[in-house]
């Protein structure tokens, strides 16, 4: 089932930062991904369960208007959940589903997106806590309040424990490997999680990406970089905070069509033309009616 996050509503929620730093380009991204395993509805999003080795991994697409995904891996006798929804209906969806599960939650993981925590402490990559409070991070959370109202959940209030990249923790039986995201992202975390799930902040999916999401050519390179390494990380499922899970086939689709947007952007010496360009490459690819927006973001 496709999730579309529309352009004209990212950049209504975030036009104020786009005008004072170039990594709120990043906040939210045009994701179209086709999944094909057995669904549980909701009344407002779905769970879909992954049985994997020691532990099963549920995701929770929230449909929201910013397209995030939720997770929550399940040990034996613990939980752990991360990047908990942000708007009140999800969070009470959430919550339900979480406390059916009948075990405690050992651990909440907020990496790249705050969300409803509430009062408990959460874990976070080293340096986060401190960048949400920030223009950009504060800035972005301001203008999402402007914009949703009293849709959206409170800010959580508990205490930030942070772990340091190159860090292993073990949870609820899982080991959780923090290693360093994408450089020209927020400076969160990519999580290897039991050495079968791979999370960085966006879900590898074949379809055109948003301006929202690569806006520079340090952008694709740095986002080249971070898919090759979660291929080599042995990973067989790969989340991220915006779209859900994906498999191995749709990273290597990424790096692929990256690096022909690398090579599209040499040959050609304008915007239009660099356009065209991708819609002879990528003929039937989803996502082609913001390569304008894109193409602005990359030749400016």
């Amino acid at each position: 089932m496709p999730c579309i996050i529309q352009d004209n509503i990212a950049q209504l929620i975030l036009l104020p930062l786009l005008l004072k730093t170039e990594i709120m380009k990043k906040v939210l991204f045009v994701l179209l991904n086709l999944l094909t395993i057995t669904v549980m509805a909701q009344s407002k999003g779905r769970f879909e369960i992954y049985d994997l080795d020691n532990f099963k991994l549920h995701v929770y697409y929230t449909n929201d208007a910013l397209g995030d995904a939720s997770y929550i891996v399940e040990g034996h006798d613990a939980l752990v959940t991360m990047e908990q929804p942000l708007f009140k209906d999800n969070v009470a969806e959430f919550d339900t589903y979480l406390a059916g599960l009948g075990k405690p939650v050992e651990k909440r993981i907020t990496d790249y997106h705050v969300g409803g925590t509430a009062h408990y402490e959460v874990v976070m990559p080293k340096g986060m806590p401190e960048f949400t409070k920030g223009a950009v991070y504060g800035g972005m959370m301001r203008n999402f309040a402007q914009l949703f109202g009293d849709a959206l959940t409170e800010m959580p209030t508990g205490n930030a424990e942070e772990v340091a990249f190159g860090t292993t923790k073990t949870y609820a039986g899982v080991p959780f490997e923090f290693r360093r995201g994408a450089s020209t992202d927020f400076p969160g975390a990519s999580i290897l999680i039991g050495k079968n799930v791979y999370y960085t902040h966006w879900t590898p999916a074949k379809a055109h990406v948003s301006h929202l999401q690569v806006s520079s050519l340090d952008a694709i390179d740095a986002e080249i970089s971070e898919a090759k390494n979660a291929l080599k990380s042995g990973a067989k499922l790969f989340i991220g905070g915006h779209g859900g899970a994906a498999k191995a086939d749709a990273v290597q689709f990424k790096i692929d069509y990256l690096n022909t947007m690398k090579k599209l952007l040499a040959e050609n010496k304008t915007a239009d033309t660099f356009v065209e360009a991708m819609k002879k490459a990528y003929p039937k690819l989803a996502g082609a009616e913001g390569l304008e927006e894109l193409a602005k973001a990359l030749y400016k």
